[in-house]
């Protein structure tokens, strides 16, 4: 079995990988062509591989367009889930979708730049000054309603299975729930309510590789978004390792024996 990886640091562990910059695409393609399985290739690369060469890709294709960015991720987290996220606007930057804004949304309020997807990019507008200094760089408002919280459920899906979930508890009065801010994680008392919704979610989304970051509300799960590449240092208090659980899952869903052959995959005649 032959691994192409686009992403060293994801898949340090999974037997016979070869990395491969993904700015080398083209200069490696004969490479990328032999492999039976490519490993977090970027979103840029999916109608070369996909389209192009009909590769076998992990995480699938619709993990990697949805999380690409903000925009559609929130689309269809409002068709499959309404009622599990905040209120949103998306609207072009015009003075009149500004001054809307401000005029629907309260202080404060949550602006995300929608560019950006990984957990970075978000903001906490207290004032019409914040309002300002964020709509002076982005192409796209982004807005969302305010939801109180000093803690985040991170529900971590691999495959077609939850693989870890974590509570990330941020210090006193901190809006962030990074860990990398200084939030601390705790797996006491995991609510089953989130568990079930970013399953739901993922499934019916067809994500394979996810850390949904989920809010409880009066205890009811709100989902914020999730990330394709999710920080790993959850999973490293845990003494977890998720290259484990996608090798098995790559394995046992794209490379089941042919029936009628042993285990050693060699067709009996």
């Amino acid at each position: 079995m032959r691994f192409i990886s686009f992403h060293p640091y994801r898949t340090i562990g999974i037997p016979n990988v070869k990395y491969i910059k993904p700015e080398h695409t083209f200069p490696e393609i004969h490479a990328i062509k032999r492999a039976d399985f490519i490993l977090f290739p970027e979103k840029w690369q999916l109608p070369i591989l996909v389209h192009g060469l009909k590769k076998k890709i992990f995480p699938n294709y619709d993990t990697i367009v949805l999380g690409h960015n903000k925009i559609d991720m929130t689309r269809a987290l409002q068709t499959v889930c309404p009622d599990h996220f905040p209120y949103t606007e998306i609207k072009g930057n015009t003075a009149e979708n500004q001054r809307e804004m401000l005029d629907t949304f309260p202080f404060p309020f949550v602006a995300k730049d929608p560019r950006n997807s990984m957990g970075q990019g978000v903001f906490l507008i207290q004032s019409e000054e914040d309002f300002v200094a964020y709509a002076s760089r982005v192409e796209t408002l982004y807005i969302q309603e305010y939801l109180p919280s000093d803690r985040e459920v991170r529900v971590v899906v691999v495959g077609e299975d939850i693989y870890s979930a974590y509570w990330k508890i941020a210090e006193a009065e901190q809006f962030y729930h990074n860990i990398a801010r200084g939030s601390h994680i705790s797996f006491h008392s995991v609510p089953d309510e989130a568990l079930e919704l970013a399953l739901r979610v993922s499934r019916e989304l067809n994500i394979n590789h996810a850390g949904f970051d989920i809010f409880m509300i009066e205890g009811k799960p709100i989902i914020l978004e999730f990330n394709v590449l999710f920080g790993n240092q959850g999973l490293m208090t845990s003494g977890k390792r998720v290259e484990e659980a996608i090798y098995q899952y790559i394995m046992d869903t794209y490379f089941q024996p042919t029936p009628g052959a042993p285990v050693g995959g060699k067709r009996i005649s």
